[in-house]
């Protein structure tokens, strides 16, 4: 038991001998040489690691791995000797003889092939020798390229080296270990205030004990044979990003805590971590399993506060009030009743920054949702106006010290893994959140939008269908776009909305009320819902931002709210559930084949890549928006009686449109309005040259279309 230089303790627990057994030598390590109850004599490291490698590589690999030409040499010369059996050494001097009966070497190869074949079972690496009868002394060695490929991927699995080195199994035979796998771990304080009893801060596993009473931190170090062996890389950043958020424990159709092995193989994506939902090795595969499906896996941190939970939390860690956090009223949240951080500590900033390392190394993930920057970034937890320009983030009430942590985060994150993702999550838009640190930024990719969120919730909820305004609609949107170079992920409903009270946009519109049952299920309401439903999810995406996210279940329209056990609910399982049954049929299956074709537009024509959107028209009288956003033209009729046979457009270019969505299609719920209108359109050419084009479009009420340029000319080149 010992301090650092900084003053921090550590403790050593030690194994314990067995009953019957000797102590050894102080360094003494068990190896596979001898057997699990010898192992006290020093190692023979040569023929230690000799025996690794007879136990990882197959035949043939290793030496091909080390040099492909030094093997080719080596196996030729096996098969006929150094002296190729024509040349002989003798006392005076070297002489060339001919030798009689030698066959050729291509006969002697095979000779070979088929006796090493009969030694080593036919466990060869699949190389072969052609003689093509230009040279005698000249063949061509010939390998599988299937096999060579995987040769020269195959790297050496260094946990099962270092657990080989030390012989764990055979230690265990000899020593009972101070801690074994899944141990139960708390810590004991003696204070001048009395004992106390905590989880360690730097648990990696943490679990409730059987009788439910306190939490305890679990000693994960499985044996070799069951530790997860990565075989996915993470795979590159694509072009645009799309974000599917969710929730492990709430990802089932049955009422219970779903877990991370059910998740592999059912959903997609992940949004909390919780030991609830499994092992760390479950998690691994994971996000294993997700990268091999060519899916990023990105994290909700929260570092902007902790729990107030003394007995399982770090809040009066060691008996004082300010071990993490601030004293005083500064070291709770003024909303959440929370403890906050304080990030000018060395051990506070080395606590929150191993974290972010550790599930990069550890788990591989590939990115960090920064949960609630704003009360990291302000005194006062973000309870406070913003009107006054730069006056209102530079001011006494920033706390410099967690600007300075982001700071830090980001850049350590971003060596270690460049092509990570670093999302915040701030309402107030501090400058240079999303600018790079060389510059006087924070750092940060993406920033969350939350403004379109609002605005949907707010329309839907407050204002008539016939009185929503199309300026406000295109100026939130567009603002979430331009603000930070376009780097804002936007989305039309996040976890908020559907957790802890809040309500889903389908739960509005549908009318879902808390017996399960559509309390106006007429068609005109469910038609209304389906059909704002895909405008907003369309307008979102291709106006709003740089990246888009939509919550777990929402995409085919999630008719009520979730919730995770906890004491206000009386631990009931009844809400943590998705509803994933209601995708059988019906208008939620139907939303969810428009989604799918949505997602599958972003990607086709990248989206969210392109440059802000061009606004060409915004009309509050007609109800209609229209832009272009790079080579695409988008429509929306927010009108919620009238439909448009002729609605004109002027265009500066003119040529063909293609349509490549739209939202009234029967397949996706709609009435089928423009089923017998012409897939392509051509502009109207004006009557002087140089003057705008026209194009004319049909536009059913309450619908969306997007066009796509296909072929461009100049109608007046024929004059």
């Amino acid at each position: 038991m010992g301090h650092d230089d900084h003053g921090y303790w550590r403790i050593v627990v030690e194994d314990k001998l067995r009953e019957g057994e000797v102590e050894g030598d102080y360094f003494e390590e068990f190896n596979y040489l001898q057997n699990f109850d010898k192992g006290d004599e020093n190692p023979d490291l040569d023929a230690l690691f000799k025996k690794m490698d007879d136990e990882y590589w197959e035949p043939g690999e290793d030496e091909y791995l080390k040099d492909p030409n030094v093997f080719a040499e080596e196996l030729y010369n096996s098969i006929f000797g150094s002296d190729r059996g024509l040349i002989r050494q003798k006392e005076d001097g070297v002489e060339d003889e001919c030798l009689d009966d030698i066959p050729d070497a291509q006969t002697r190869y095979e000779a070979w092939k088929a006796c090493q074949k009969d030694k080593n079972d036919g466990k060869l690496p699949p190389i072969d020798i052609i003689d093509d009868g230009s040279d005698p002394d000249h063949l061509t060695f010939v390998d599988d390229p299937v096999w060579r490929k995987r040769v020269l991927e195959k790297k050496p699995p260094l946990k099962y080296w270092e657990y080989l080195i030390k012989g764990r199994k055979a230690w265990e035979r000899k020593y009972s270990p101070g801690i074994p796998h899944q141990g139960r771990v708390r810590v004991y304080f003696h204070t001048p205030e009395g004992p106390l009893e905590r989880v360690p801060a730097w648990a990696t596993y943490v679990l409730p004990d059987p009788d439910k009473s306190r939490m305890s931190a679990i000693f994960w170090d499985p044996p070799i044979e069951e530790l997860h062996v990565w075989r996915n890389a993470s795979p590159v950043v694509s072009r645009s990003l799309r974000i599917y958020e969710c929730h492990v424990g709430i990802s089932g159709k049955e009422p219970k805590i779903a877990s991370f092995n059910e998740f592999t193989s059912k959903v997609t994506n992940m949004f909390a971590v919780s030991s609830r939902f499994g092992t760390p090795e479950d998690f691994k595969r994971l996000v294993d399993n997700a990268h091999g499906l060519g899916l990023l896996v990105i994290m909700d941190v929260v570092q902007s506060h902790a729990a107030s939970d003394e007995m399982n939390g770090l809040a009066k860690f060691d008996g004082a009030n300010d071990c993490y956090f601030h004293r005083g009223k500064r070291g709770h949240h003024k909303g959440w009743h929370t403890r906050m951080f304080k990030y000018g500590e060395y051990e506070v900033i080395r606590f929150l920054l191993s974290n972010l390392k550790w599930w990069v190394e550890e788990y591989h993930v590939d990115g960090f949702q920064f949960h609630s920057v704003t009360s990291m970034l302000y005194t006062h937890n973000g309870f406070a106006e913003f009107h006054e320009g730069l006056d209102d983030y530079c001011n006494q009430y920033v706390d410099r010290d967690a600007l300075l942590y982001l700071i830090l985060a980001n850049e350590m994150l971003h060596q270690l893994k460049p092509e990570i993702i670093t999302i915040a999550e701030d309402v107030t838009l501090y400058p240079g959140l999303c600018e790079p640190i060389d510059q006087g930024g924070l750092g940060f990719d993406y920033y969350v939008s939350i403004s379109p969120s609002v605005m949907w919730l707010e329309l839907i909820e407050n204002v008539a269908d016939d009185s929503w305004s199309m300026n406000q609609i295109a100026e939130t949107l567009s603002l979430s776009c331009s603000q930070h170079k376009g780097k804002g992920l936007v989305y039309a409903e996040n976890h908020g909305q559907s957790i802890a009270g809040g309500k889903s946009l389908a739960e509005v519109l549908f009318n879902y009320n808390h017996h399960n049952e559509y309390s106006s299920s007429g068609p005109s309401s469910i038609r209304r819902g389906l059909s704002l439903l895909k405008m907003i999810r369309l307008i979102t995406l291709s106006l709003g931002g740089s990246a888009y996210l939509n919550f777990m279940g929402n995409e085919f329209g999630h008719p009520e709210y979730v919730e995770f056990p906890k004491s206000r609910n009386q631990y009931s399982l009844e809400h943590a559930v998705r509803r994933w049954d209601l995708l059988d049929s019906g208008q939620h299956s139907q939303l969810a084949a428009f989604d799918m074709d949505l997602m599958s537009l972003e990607e086709e024509n990248s989206i969210l890549k392109c440059p802000p959107a061009t606004i060409m028209l915004t009309d509050d009288t007609s109800k209609v928006i229209v832009y272009k956003r790079g080579n695409l033209l988008y429509a929306f009729n927010f009108n919620p009686r009238k439909s448009f046979d002729k609605f004109s457009i002027q265009l500066n270019e003119t040529g063909e449109y293609k349509i490549l969505l739209d939202s009234d299609e029967l397949a996706y719920g709609g009435l089928g309005r423009r089923s017998s209108e012409a897939k392509s359109i051509l502009t109207m050419p004006a009557r002087s040259k140089g003057s705008l084009h026209n194009l004319v479009l049909a536009m059913p009420s309450q619908s969306a279309q997007v066009y796509k340029l296909s072929r461009i000319w100049d109608p007046f080149e024929s004059l």
